[in-house]
Parts: structure tokens; sequence; C-alpha cells
């Protein structure tokens, strides 16, 4: 048996008991480095991605910082390639996406703001770039459609209003919720972000379509405009 076939027995047993660790346990005692290399395990069939997962530590910091990394960059690392680079990037968006489905399977109303955090939080996570949203809902504020209006750089999202009634328009929405997102770290609105919301209101409004909130989500925390009393009365 040459030391090629040993060395790839030795790097197929260690695959196997960490999956059987998962598979026993979850994930809440494993290492970051550990959930790295099983997650490269299915990109990269025949490498060491222990030693690729202590690399992507080094050289960006944090497991989150690896995921949210442009693909060139990840692709840069040595062992790592434009599979197993793209591969990593997927797993915030693939996030976002099973749990706005989730919200939409179960049906949950958002007509309170904590029902609303719930979603809309999840729907930033991993987000680099300022996002605006409108979340078009029927009559029983369930949700029918998270309508992406605009992806701007990190400090402005340019917001059209004709852009906002499409989508509403093109969803059958009888009630909106407006969302983005400060990647600067503070959820706090400016006074554009109120200025927005007011015309927002005042040209949903004519058309039959209310504005429940406008949520602005920031490091895991979300602010309500509707709980602090922010919203035009309609």
């Amino acid at each position: 048996m040459t030391d090629e076939v040993k060395k790839e027995m030795l790097h197929q047993g260690h695959r196997a008991r960490l999956r059987q660790r998962y598979l026993r346990e979850g994930l809440e005692g494993f290492e970051n480095h550990q959930v790295l290399e099983m997650l490269l395990f299915y990109a990269i069939p025949r490498q060491d991605t222990n030693q690729i997962a202590h690399l992507l530590l080094k050289r960006f910091g944090s497991f989150a910082a690896i995921l949210e990394a442009d693909p060139q960059d990840l692709a840069t690392v040595p062992g790592m390639g434009e599979v197993a680079a793209t591969f990593l990037s997927m797993i915030p968006p693939l996030t976002r996406y099973y749990l706005q489905d989730r919200v939409k399977r179960i049906k949950l109303p958002l007509d309170e703001a904590e029902n609303s955090k719930s979603y809309v939080i999840p729907l930033m996570t991993g987000r680099t770039e300022e996002v605006f949203y409108v979340l078009c809902l029927d009559s029983s504020c369930r949700l029918l459609f998270p309508a992406l209006i605009s992806r701007g750089t990190v400090k402005e999202a340019l917001i059209h209003p004709r852009h906002v009634v499409e989508a509403t328009l093109r969803h059958k929405a009888a009630n909106v919720i407006l969302t983005h997102n400060h990647p600067s770290g503070n959820p706090t609105p400016s006074r554009a972000d109120i200025h927005l919301t007011h015309l927002l209101q005042r040209v949903l409004i004519p058309i039959g379509i209310r504005v429940l909130d406008h949520l602005i989500v920031a490091d895991g925390e979300a602010f309500s405009m509707a709980q602090e009393g922010i919203l035009n009365i309609e």
C-alpha cells in the first residue's frame, strides 16, 4: 500500500468520524474550523480540508467573514479554487432562501412587529451592502412575496417610488412592510429613511395599500418605525 493510498484512507476515516459526530450531536460542540472543514468535504473531495479551513480563518478572521467574502478572494486561498469558493458563498443566501420559504409555508401573519422582525432579520443575514425590500402582504398580512427593490452600496440604496408601486401591484398586495439594512451596524433611522417612509405612504395610500411598518436591520437587531410611532397616521 502506497503512502498516498494510506493518506487517502486516513482522510476518508476522519471525514466519516466528523460526519457521524455531527449526526449524533449537531454542530453545537464544533469549533469554527471543524464546521468549515466538514462543509468543504462536499466541494473538495480529496484534500485535507482541515488545513484549508485553518488557512481561511487566518486570512478572513472569522467564520462569518469567510461566508461573506467575495468568491474571487476565497478562491485565492491555497487548496480552495472556484468550485469550493462558490459553494461557501452560497451559504448565506441559501439560509435566507430557506427562512423566506419557511415563513411562506407556515403562513405566519406579519401584522405584529415581533413577527415581522423574526422574518426580516434573517432576510438581511450576511449582507455587506444596503438592500431595500418591500414585503408584499395579503389582506390577512400573510406574506405574498419579498420584492427586492434596490441593491446599493454600503452607504445608500436608491429607491424609486414607481418601482415600489409596480412591485405591490404585480404581487397584488393589500398591505406592505418596508425593510432595509444598515451595514454600518446602527439600526436607528436617518432623516432620509423617515422621509422616504412618509413619501411611500403618500404614494401607496391612494391606491389602497397600507404601509404597516418600516423595519431597519443592523447587527441582528431591527428598529420598527411602527413601534416607535414614526409612521404617519393613515
